[in-house]
């Protein structure tokens, strides 16, 4: 298992060599650059605006460019924010701690309901029950996310109040007070429900069907015939062998943690790394919008790896060698 999970550290950093070269060319490829970003408003000059260029290193060869920039890169340096004026770390890590908390509620949301339907679906397939689950299921899969969180401001917040529409905090209460950390999970609970019922959906039916496969199988007969309680049965045989498809989404899902849902993010106005990526994009913040993608990229890299290992502590058949 080590050398297994160091040799695949050791093959991301060509994969990831790559990608910093697409992720440089696509944003000198892009419309403009950040040049705007660093000079002073009020002054343009032609020759003021050429010396900051040559200053800056945009008149520098492309290779020039790349290598300066990735030195630095993998140095800690990410450059520094040409929207902020300040390092593109320090934005990011502002950011983090608030799509952390919101990815991570929502997926407990989503991993609870969908163990409790999946489970509940697949030992009473073909039920009234299995069927309203299914419909639920069928209507979050078609529906999109930035539809449910618009109904659901407009329902929850402006209609009944129950909860707010923007932001992660009341500006109000103070840092570190239980009052703080109350009103952080006021204001994180309805996009992450919004954004935890939706991927419920897919999660549930994988649950259901594999339970369903897996209870016609062999050994789920040879138990029976055995006399094996039945509760057993599905807990020990049916259960873990029907939750190995789900370990796939744990790793893609440390990439949602950490990316955040751009578009939740956006419609709730809350101040993660999605609205920060969208954000960037939109005001040429290229340090910042490279930062992003590098750290997406090496996190989907990082969530096989994750998906991969657990495979061989849930099922013991799998080895990796």
């Amino acid at each position: 298992m080590l050398k297994y999970t160091l040799r695949r550290l050791l093959g991301m950093i060509p994969m990831l060599f790559l990608i910093s070269i697409v992720v440089f060319s696509l944003a000198k490829l892009m419309p403009g650059d950040s040049l705007s970003g660093e000079i002073d408003p009020n002054n343009t000059d032609p020759a003021y605006i050429e010396e900051m260029r040559e200053k800056l290193g945009y008149n520098d060869p492309i290779h020039e460019q790349y290598f300066n920039w990735i030195t630095k890169f993998v140095q800690g340096d990410f450059g520094k924010s040409t929207r902020y004026k300040i390092p593109a770390s320090d934005i990011i890590l502002e950011k983090l701690p608030n799509t952390i908390y919101l990815g991570a509620t929502s997926l407990l949301i989503t991993y609870i309901l969908a163990l409790i339907m999946g489970i509940y679906s697949g030992r009473k397939p073909y039920t009234i029950g299995d069927n309203l689950i299914a419909g639920a299921n069928y209507l979050g899969l078609a529906l999109p996310s930035f539809i449910a969180g618009v109904f659901a401001i407009y329902f929850f917040s402006f209609n009944l109040g129950w909860f707010p529409s923007n932001g992660s905090v009341d500006i109000q209460v103070e840092d570190g007070t239980f009052a703080y950390y109350l009103s952080r999970l006021h204001h994180v609970f309805l996009p992450a429900v919004v954004l935890g019922l939706l991927s419920t959906a897919s999660y549930t039916q994988f649950l259901r069907n594999d339970i369903i496969e897996n209870s016609r199988k062999d050994f789920v007969r040879t138990a029976r015939a055995k006399g094996t309680p039945e509760s057993t049965i599905y807990n020990k045989h049916i259960l873990r062998n029907s939750i190995i498809p789900l370990i796939t989404f744990l790793g893609f899902d440390i990439v949602n943690i950490v990316g955040g849902a751009i578009i939740t993010e956006t419609i709730f106005t809350y101040p993660g790394i999605g609205q920060l990526f969208l954000n960037s994009l939109s005001q040429q913040d290229y340090p910042v919008l490279m930062a992003l993608t590098m750290m997406f990229s090496f996190l989907t890299l990082f969530g096989n790896l994750v998906a991969d290992i657990l495979y061989g502590f849930v099922d013991p058949r799998i080895r990796l060698d």
